[in-house]
């Protein structure tokens, strides 16, 4: 685990060398804001726009193999450029330009991961919000994890916020009903812990 912080840094390094704004998503804040779990690969959100992704590929192109052949195509087509570093850690960059993704690299703040290695990551609640919209098994047990880890901390209003309009997009109304769920579980854990 501690490698995928180190390559981690030196990735955020290099996007902050750049100029470029950026924070680690996926499986490092699942670290910060979940339960623990192993990760083997690095998310993060690049702030691309619309328009400009050309740029931003070439420059990761130029610092990382890409994973995939005409990976820089395949990232202008899907928004996700699948990299390796030399050490052999993937990386998923998500091409960002949304104005959730956009918020939530605005809202991420730094972590000491292991001493000296600060790594910025979204927020607990952007992280929630981003879990709930994959959807996917893993993504619903980080989610679980964050609404026990951080209960009532969360800022739950901002969640719904965030999500609604992701819902409706998707057109997946369940994603709310999740989202209830969670809060749900947050409250039993904090009746629980009272106890």
């Amino acid at each position: 685990m501690i490698g995928i912080f180190r390559e981690a840094l030196k990735l955020q390094e290099f996007c902050d060398g750049e100029g470029w704004q950026s924070c680690l998503i996926g499986g490092i804040a699942v670290q910060r804001w979940s339960q623990a779990r192993v990760t083997r690969d690095i998310d993060i959100t690049l702030l691309t726009g619309f328009g400009d992704e050309e740029r931003f590929i070439a420059g990761l192109l130029a610092k990382y193999r890409s994973r995939i052949e005409g990976g820089g195509e395949f990232a202008l087509r899907s928004r996700v450029l699948l990299l390796v570093s030399e050490e052999g850690v993937g990386i998923d960059v998500s091409l960002g330009a949304l104005p959730f993704e956009a918020e939530a690299v605005v809202r991420a703040t730094p972590y000491e991961f292991e001493p000296g290695v600060w790594l910025r990551t979204c927020s607990a609640e952007d992280l929630l919000v981003m879990k709930l919209f994959a959807a996917r098994a893993i993504d619903m047990r980080d989610a679980e994890g964050i609404a026990l880890r951080q209960g009532e901390g969360l800022d739950w209003s901002y969640v719904e916020r965030q999500l609604t309009p992701l819902a409706e997009v998707k057109e997946d109304a369940g994603i709310l009903k999740e989202l209830e769920r969670m809060r749900q579980l947050a409250v039993r854990a904090l009746d629980n812990s009272s106890r």
